[in-house]
């Protein structure tokens, strides 16, 4: 006697019931499932791209939004500081480096971002195709812009005004792609990377390049006319450099933002809305439990007649037991291999809308260990789901139920 046979045979006979207990099951796996995925990529990125970055120094306004903007390049700046200024908080010995960024405009959406090499060196990018920038409106990109994009080496490209695609363009002035970045994983890859001065230049209406090294933000451009940039990147020597934002904040005009500090509090506050998801699908799975045990134990009182002849032809009541144990099994698998399927088909549809919007891949598939242990909470419903029914498969009087029916 074949129990899966039989098992299988048992919910086809009832779809409609099966189906529901497997679709609150599927439901219940499909949620966990996605928020874990989510969650494990979510933060994977923040701190991949927060490593080595011990403070942003920036102008007054949201910690968090300065944190977003210079690190994330998934919100608005909060304006400009002084490079003079800036440099001059930065030569303290603490201080092992800082990093400029310029912001403000945008190409097809992708960031237009005035830096140096030291950007490129923290993110581990070298140059796959061409060279680094050397002057003014040359420009090096990361592999995704190159991707949807379409630039390549030679290229040329009007930015336009702000973070929006469709702002007004500096068609008087173009950049031209010299290199295409490898490609590292980091916010580097969805970025246009430039000299300072390629940003100060097309922001005074500049017509011709400048020639001018740009290995230090204080080399380039023209210096009769004070230079601003939107933030700094500092790395500090020793944890005694955290001291240093409490008096930046307290004496300065600027603001110094804690990252690890500022994405910790992002993520305590997100995780109050996951923890709410997360207890929702949980609730959802012990209802698929709970309708597995319903379906069962009705099931078990139709089919007595059937049971009880099985086992007056020689068929044991462990056989019948665990026939009824597998019924639970298959509908608990079948609710997490959908799940597992339907938590990929919204991680994909996520990473599009994300992609269009911030250029961040989330589309990672593999399994987490986390599912696993999900596979083993719901073989444990549908397995107790299902043995509270069958154990009445050993309270079956064989003869009286034969009698009955």
């Amino acid at each position: 006697m074949n129990l899966f046979q039989i098992s299988w045979s048992n919910l086809r006979d009832k779809p409609l019931t099966s189906f529901l207990s497997g679709l609150l099951m599927t439901f219940g796996i499909t949620i966990i499932s996605l928020l874990l995925l989510l969650n494990k990529q979510l933060d994977d990125q923040f701190r991949k791209n927060i490593k080595g970055i011990d403070m942003v120094l920036g102008a007054k306004g949201s910690p968090l939004q300065l944190i977003l903007s210079s690190i994330y390049q998934i919100d608005s700046p909060t304006g400009n500081i002084p490079l003079d200024e800036a440099e001059r908080l930065t030569r303290n010995p603490m201080i092992k480096t800082a990093i400029p960024l310029s912001m403000g405009d945008n190409y097809r959406s992708f960031r237009i971002v005035g830096t140096n090499k030291k950007y490129l060196d923290h993110f581990g990018a070298t140059i796959a195709q061409g060279k680094l920038f050397q002057q003014n409106l040359e420009t090096v990109i990361g592999p995704r812009v190159a991707a949807v994009t379409g630039l390549k080496i030679g290229d040329t490209f009007a930015g336009s005004h702000g973070l929006d695609k469709d702002g007004e363009a500096h068609a008087n002035s173009l950049y031209k792609v010299v290199g295409i970045l490898t490609s590292t994983n980091t916010v580097a890859d969805q970025l246009i990377l430039t000299p300072l001065s390629s940003v100060w230049a097309i922001h005074e209406q500049a017509h011709e390049a400048m020639p001018a090294a740009v290995d230090e933000p204080t080399e380039a451009g023209n210096e009769e006319a004070p230079r601003e940039i939107t933030s700094m990147l500092i790395k500090f020597r020793n944890p005694m450099g955290m001291m240093l934002a409490r008096g930046i904040n307290s004496n300065s005009k600027l603001q110094a933002a804690l990252p690890n500090i500022e994405i910790n509090r992002l993520f305590s506050l997100l995780g109050v809305g996951v923890e709410t998801l997360r207890g929702l699908a949980i609730v959802i799975m012990l209802i698929s439990g709970i309708s597995v045990f319903v379906s069962l134990y009705n099931s078990l009182k139709e089919r007595r007649y059937e049971m009880a002849l099985m086992l007056s032809m020689g068929a044991t009541r462990v056989q019948l037991f665990g026939m009824l144990l597998l019924e639970g099994l298959v509908l608990a698998l079948i609710g997490f291999g959908l799940g597992i399927l339907f938590s990929r088909v919204g991680l994909w549809l996520f990473s599009g809308s994300v992609s269009e919007d911030y250029h961040y891949n989330l589309a990672a598939f593999g399994i987490l260990p986390e599912e696993w242990a999900l596979l083993g909470v719901a073989l444990l419903i549908g397995l107790l789901a299902a043995a509270l029914p069958a154990l009445g498969v050993y309270r079956m009087n064989i003869s009286q139920t034969l009698a009955e029916d």
